[in-house]
């Protein structure tokens, strides 16, 4: 967070970011090093980015769609490149049946999964909020976009142990008579839910969280939708996801010992210190981190969560990428 460059051999861009600005640690492109998974030809995705989103109606409470589409139809919506056992489609089901809805002061926002059609605008989100955060000359945007790209096409294959999700927001105006009128949905911010040691990262971010245990990352919020309560509702609904998806409670994210904003607003969500990187870190040309936990409540009505607070909006809050 949550959910957060230097990178590696990777590209040394730089190692003044923000929170989730490493791309070495959690975007290593497959053919740098220690790839996550190894991609597969069917996790094939254009570099075009896309102009346009689909959205649906939002209400201001968090829950899932009824219907259930069958195995087959989870499976093909969401082709993971590989085989899927009778819990994993089940997850997968419940993945693409995920929807968070909540009403904002100036709009709405809804919060679902990323589908593979939405590739292109995730990924042009995510690049124009690194590039700006870490004031990256124009000459590098087509590089950072295809590691971003890599990096999510990657990420799909671990598909029902970590997800990409996406915030769509939808504003509303007033009218010369005096109505509220709603505007068309865009996307706004999104974030990386792993739940599991299969979702984890094979090189996660130091302090290093437990692999086990349900972790955010890579949040990132669109520059003209900022303080308008996006990276909250998109932590919240990180969470009720975790709360569905996850027996465990313990939830972590990173955060940069420099940035106050995320810190502050972490901590608003309950996310507490658990381990802080050693100064020698700065050696090795990276930032310090906090490593946060959060113990989720259970709780069967997810309208229970505070949805309240403040973005404290910052260009990205992408922990794991900038270090």
């Amino acid at each position: 967070m949550a959910t957060t460059i230097s990178v590696p051999v990777s590209l040394n861009l730089s190692s003044d970011s923000q929170p989730y600005k490493r791309l070495p640690l959690i975007l290593s492109p497959p053919i740098l090093q220690h790839p996550f998974l190894s991609l597969h030809k069917s996790c094939y995705f254009s570099s075009r980015f896309c102009s346009s989103s689909n959205g649906s109606s939002s209400s201001p409470t968090t829950t899932a769609e009824t219907e259930t589409p069958c195995a087959s139809t989870a499976y093909d919506s969401y082709k993971t490149g590989r085989f899927l056992s009778n819990e994993e489609i089940e997850k997968l089901k419940a993945l693409q049946d995920f929807r968070y809805y909540q009403q904002l002061e100036t709009g709405s926002m809804l919060v679902r999964v990323m589908k593979p059609e939405e590739m292109d605008i995730t990924v042009k989100l995510l690049t124009e909020s690194f590039v700006e955060s870490m004031s990256l000359p124009v000459g590098y945007v087509s590089l950072v976009c295809y590691f971003v790209q890599q990096y999510l096409i990657e990420r799909r294959a671990s598909i029902p142990h970590a997800v990409t999700l996406i915030g769509f927001y939808k504003g509303k105006q007033e009218t010369k008579g005096g109505e509220e009128e709603e505007d068309l949905e865009e996307l706004a911010g999104t974030v990386e839910v792993c739940f599991d040691e299969r979702g984890a990262s094979a090189s996660p971010p130091t302090p290093t969280p437990p692999k086990n245990a349900p972790y955010i990352c890579n949040m990132a919020v669109k520059q003209s939708h900022r303080r308008r309560g996006i990276g909250w509702n998109l932590l919240k609904a990180s969470e009720v996801l975790i709360s569905e998806m996850s027996s465990m409670r313990d939830v972590y994210l990173h955060c940069r010992v420099i940035d106050s904003a995320p810190f502050n607003m972490y901590t608003k969500a309950g996310y507490n210190i658990v381990k802080t990187d050693s100064i020698w870190v700065v050696l090795m040309l990276q930032m310090r981190k906090h490593l946060m936990c959060k113990k989720l409540l259970v709780s069967k009505n997810p309208s229970e969560l505070d949805t309240s607070g403040s973005d404290m909006e910052f260009s990205s809050q992408m922990d794991t990428w900038k270090s």
